[in-house]
């Protein structure tokens, strides 16, 4: 009799334990098809992605990495602006995964980098056209880009001088840590001139939207996707920066936007390039106000 007893205790326990497991299998279970919800941990991309560098295109890089860290929650894309110099000599020192530079880089720093074992590559994920800005008072609608060279070069010093009001010229330019201080210097200025030692130097491009807002006898020069209606455009050569005259070569003071990496990239890096470069990652581009490369 004991034996009976003690086998139907242990049968009890077995039936116990397997009803336990069949309840554990239906939480996990979506619907009568019997498959999970859960993804296999290998399938899942992680890791973690640092960028730094161009202002001109933290709006666009933080767009960037929401929308990708929502389709990829195993991955932490973080970033920080600074200016393209400062994202560069982040890359060179071997702190950031990615530099953002709103031009390219130069021969120096290249050298630079590969002193420090460092192998820049770049990476050309979006264009841009640079905005010649001033405020809505003043009446001037039209430069050359002569006329622009000699304002930043303060060759020009009124407004007067180009058709606008007796008032002297506030020129705003962004400081020399910026790619776009760089370009413009390079497309506007003059390669082998300088800026005049009366510009005021901003530390950001919201700085030069922001004081152009206030000053009706500023002008500055900003990336088409900080056009607002607070400042008024300057047609260059008859033409005004925008996306569509960016993308016709219409309008002519215009520039790549690039990543560089530190030799080929791979896993979460890889995957976040390719994705900035999909339609999806450059349909942002074109919401934030810059030109896709494709």
């Amino acid at each position: 009799m004991k034996k009976l007893v003690a086998f139907g205790l242990i049968a009890a326990l077995a039936l116990g334990a397997f009803g336990l497991v069949g309840c554990g299998k239906k939480a996990a279970d979506t619907g009568s098809t019997g498959t999970t919800s859960e993804k296999p941990a290998e399938s899942e991309l992680t890791g973690t992605i640092n960028i730094e560098g161009s202002d001109t295109m933290v709006n666009l890089s933080t767009a960037w990495s929401q929308k990708f860290m929502e389709e990829n929650p195993g991955v932490m894309v973080a970033v920080k602006g600074g200016g393209s110099g400062a994202g560069i000599a982040s890359l060179i020192n071997k702190t950031v995964d990615y530099a953002n530079a709103s031009r390219e880089m130069k021969t120096e720093e290249i050298d630079q980098a590969k002193a420090n074992g460092v192998n820049p590559v770049e990476h050309t994920v979006a264009r841009d056209g640079i905005a010649v800005i001033v405020n809505p008072a003043n009446t001037v609608a039209d430069l050359s880009i002569e006329q622009l060279g000699k304002i930043y070069r303060g060759e020009i010093k009124n407004w007067k001088e180009v058709g606008g009001a007796d008032k002297a010229i506030v020129i705003l330019s962004r400081d020399s840590s910026s790619g776009t201080y760089e370009y413009f210097k390079e497309a506007v200025v003059g390669k082998e001139k300088n800026y005049a030692s009366s510009a005021k130097l901003l530390p950001s491009t919201q700085a030069i939207v922001d004081e152009t807002a206030a000053n009706d006898a500023a002008i500055g020069y900003v990336g088409v996707g900080y056009i607002a209606p607070s400042i008024k455009v300057v047609k260059v050569e008859g033409v005004a920066a925008s996306v569509a005259a960016v993308l016709d070569n219409t309008y002519k003071i215009s520039r790549g936007l690039y990543m560089y990496s530190n030799g080929a990239v791979d896993g979460a890096m890889k995957a976040f390039l390719d994705w900035t470069l999909s339609a999806e990652g450059q349909k942002i581009v074109q919401d934030e106000g810059f030109v896709p490369v494709q």
